[in-house]
């Protein structure tokens, strides 16, 4: 069962081909991981969407609460018996129907889906995992590129070119040449007792994962925690390098290139956060 603006449908209810998510990208999402019905960094994942609407410049509804989102994901999870497990929840708001490239409204209307997930907290995964960089196509460094947006060719032709050549996943180059992003999530660069990861301003997703990180970095005394640019050379001299996102949490590179990285402080980190979420 899908959410549909509160109804609740069939999984496999037909959209509208003249939906504008569909036809223009016009239209954002949240990945966010519940755990026995509890919505992790639920606050951060709601500001985050209703920024990026305004950046969008899609009308916000009055009820449009926290309350109100958090209410009908529940309803989904309990709709689809999701309850009492973890669960994998996408909320997608996109731009009413009308108009080209010129929409004839901003009103908006939101799909909540959700999907079952193994585990309840994070896990390491100390399986090898080799990266490399994404060449063809570069991130144009804009606010507009922090934004999750149904806009992911590049993901999806970096996707394909990883499995293409037997890679897990590969690293997003901006027009500067520096490395942003992984093609899903953050990069944390980790040289002596200094933890490196992108700003903002490079282009790279603000992701709710990388907020919770850099929270906890920012308080442990043994490390300086900088965003500042990513060159491809840097990679090479790291001694340790990994991906966030909120539903893997932690990824830990084995491999670039012929570097090969160790995985210590993505252990400390992953421990720390897990007793961040359970203090929550």
């Amino acid at each position: 069962m899908i959410n549909c603006n509160g109804t609740l449908l069939e999984n496999n209810t037909i959209l509208s081909t003249q939906n504008r998510g569909y036809t223009y990208g016009d239209a954002l999402f949240e990945s966010i991981k519940v755990v026995s019905g509890n919505i992790l960094f639920w606050e951060d994942h709601y500001f985050r969407l209703m920024a990026s609407m305004r950046i969008m410049r899609m009308e916000i509804p009055m009820n449009f609460t926290m309350e109100f989102l958090e209410a009908q994901i529940q309803q989904t999870l309990h709709a689809n018996t999701l309850v009492n497990v973890s669960s994998r929840v996408k909320l997608q708001v996109h731009r009413n129907e009308g108009g080209l490239y010129t929409p004839s409204t901003n009103d908006i209307s939101y799909v909540i889906s959700v999907n079952p997930t193994s585990e309840d907290f994070y896990l390491l995964n100390e399986t090898f995992y080799e990266v490399d960089l994404f060449k063809d196509y570069y991130v144009s460094p804009s606010l507009l590129s922090t934004l999750k947006t149904n806009n992911k060719a590049l993901n999806v032709v970096g996707s394909i070119y990883a499995k293409e050549n037997n890679l897990n996943n590969c690293l997003l180059l901006n027009t500067n040449k520096q490395v942003v992003e992984a093609l899903n999530g953050n990069v944390f660069l980790v040289k002596g007792n200094t933890i490196k990861t992108s700003p903002l301003s490079d282009g790279c997703l603000k992701g709710v994962m990388r907020t919770q990180l850099i929270n906890i970095i920012k308080v442990l005394p043994e490390y300086e925690l900088v965003e500042d640019s990513i060159s491809p050379f840097e990679i090479q001299k790291a001694d340790e390098m990994f991906i966030t996102n909120v539903i893997t949490g932690i990824q830990p590179v084995s491999k670039y290139r012929k570097k090969v990285f160790g995985n210590d402080v993505s252990k400390l980190l992953l421990q720390k956060l897990n007793v961040k979420i359970r203090l929550t």
